[in-house]
């Protein structure tokens, strides 16, 4: 694999590896019948009729484990009224928590914040349970007050210990105290006055303690300032365009809301601009980076999918190198390439499981941009909202499989039995 330090003048910080993405390496992406999930069946139900979710993630340890409270499970998850439309989810999204006995049957507790947290709206992020305290990690979009809807990004912490539970439910209350914890510095991350591609990015905080050093991260989005000259495409493409990294900051203290930014673990210059909801398991002695990113989101030249994509390290810090040498984990078959997103990746024992959203069936468009061009009622019918089946993964080392299915929301923690695998056709 291609790792290159990031030059002296930038002030690199900390000894990480910032490992490259390199286009040889995304040009060898392929469709296997080791990485294609399954197609969904498009008559399962939401888990609220009056709700449609897509981004979710499960509660989890310092450590990055999937964890409970009292015995339930607790995940949280990007929500919007049902009856809007999809496209226009993002645009009023906030966070709901849901909780569940036996993972497979879930209950919605209410919306987490509900007015007293930064920004218009609130993107994704990640949670922790730690000695009776919930921390919340998420995307402050736009501001607050703002009468335009704007796609200005902040990370933000939100925290509170008014965590109860019964015989029949989950609660969470506030009050949350809520802070920004990161911006982007213009120098490692680019800032949104400095953006010039597609989309701008500082987003999707994920919390990590590494087991074996006791260090403190925290995982998000972003995207590498470039120079004007800079051009990797071959076909005059300016690369800002794709520029998308895996940004870290650190924290010295081990104070979820005290944090330091570092260089980026992770950069896709000239190969993709989104390398969304990046996150760590740490699975046989190996620390595992997933990210997820769209179709279009590929610079020219490389036929990339939606997808989740992975890269393989012997520590957090790096070198990392991509899973099955393209980076492709899981994808969605060539007949519903839109199927499903947002893929997040957990430990069950010998297995990895891997939970996402199920957005848009019936749809073989080349690109999501497509859906625009249906009427509203038609983008309606075709959108999920709502979890999908959660896929099971072997991995070993540097190489992935997919061994089959569970049931849509159906996510195991714990001594959870799973059922022997079966073919994942």
């Amino acid at each position: 694999m291609a790792d290159r330090p990031l030059s002296d003048e930038r002030g690199v910080r900390g000894d990480f590896s910032c490992s490259s993405w390199t286009r040889e390496q995304a040009e060898s992406i392929s469709r296997e019948e080791t990485n294609v999930a399954p197609i969904i069946n498009p008559s399962q139900t939401r888990l609220d009729k009056d709700l449609q979710l897509w981004d979710t993630w499960l509660l989890r340890n310092r450590f990055g484990e999937v964890t409970t409270i009292d015995g339930w499970r607790v995940a949280f998850s990007l929500t919007a009224p049902a009856d809007l439309s999809p496209r226009d989810r993002h645009d009023v999204a906030s966070i709901r928590y849901f909780y569940s006995r036996d993972g497979k049957q879930w209950e919605c507790g209410g919306e987490l914040f509900e007015g007293d947290a930064y920004g218009q709206r609130q993107w994704s992020g990640s949670a922790v349970y730690d000695d009776g305290d919930l921390y919340v990690f998420y995307t402050a979009t736009g501001h607050r007050g703002d009468t335009e809807i704007t796609d200005t990004q902040r990370i933000a912490g939100a925290t509170t210990d008014r965590v109860g539970t019964a015989t029949e439910a989950v609660t969470i209350e506030g009050p949350w105290s809520h802070e920004i914890l990161l911006e982007p510095d213009g120098d490692w991350y680019e800032t949104e006055g400095q953006s010039e591609g597609m989309t701008y990015t500082f987003r999707d905080p994920w919390f990590y303690e590494d087991p074996r050093t006791g260090e403190t991260y925290l995982l998000f989005e972003a995207n590498t300032p470039l120079s004007e000259t800079d051009d990797t495409c071959g076909d005059g493409t300016d690369r800002r365009q794709y520029n998308g990294c895996v940004g870290v900051a650190v924290s010295p203290s081990r104070d979820p809301f005290d944090w330091e930014l570092r260089a980026p673990l992770l950069v896709g210059t000239g190969v993709n601009h989104e390398l969304e909801r990046p996150h760590v398991v740490r699975h046989d002695d190996r620390y595992y980076l997933f990210v997820s990113t769209h179709r279009h989101m590929f610079a020219p030249g490389v036929e990339g999918y939606e997808g989740l994509y992975g890269w393989v390290a012997d520590s957090f810090r790096g070198p990392y190198r991509p899973i099955n040498d393209s980076g492709l984990v899981v994808t969605n078959p060539s007949d519903a390439p839109f199927q499903s997103y947002s893929w997040m990746v957990y430990a069950h024992g010998e297995e990895l499981l891997v939970h996402s959203f199920f957005n848009y069936y019936d749809f073989a468009g080349d690109s999501l941009d497509e859906i625009t061009q249906l009427s509203e009622s038609e983008q309606s019918r075709r959108f999920g909202g709502t979890l999908g089946p959660t896929l099971r993964l072997e991995v070993d080392g540097g190489r992935s499989e997919l061994l089959g299915t569970l049931d849509s929301w159906h996510l195991p923690t714990g001594d959870d039995t799973l059922p022997e695998p079966v073919e994942n056709r």
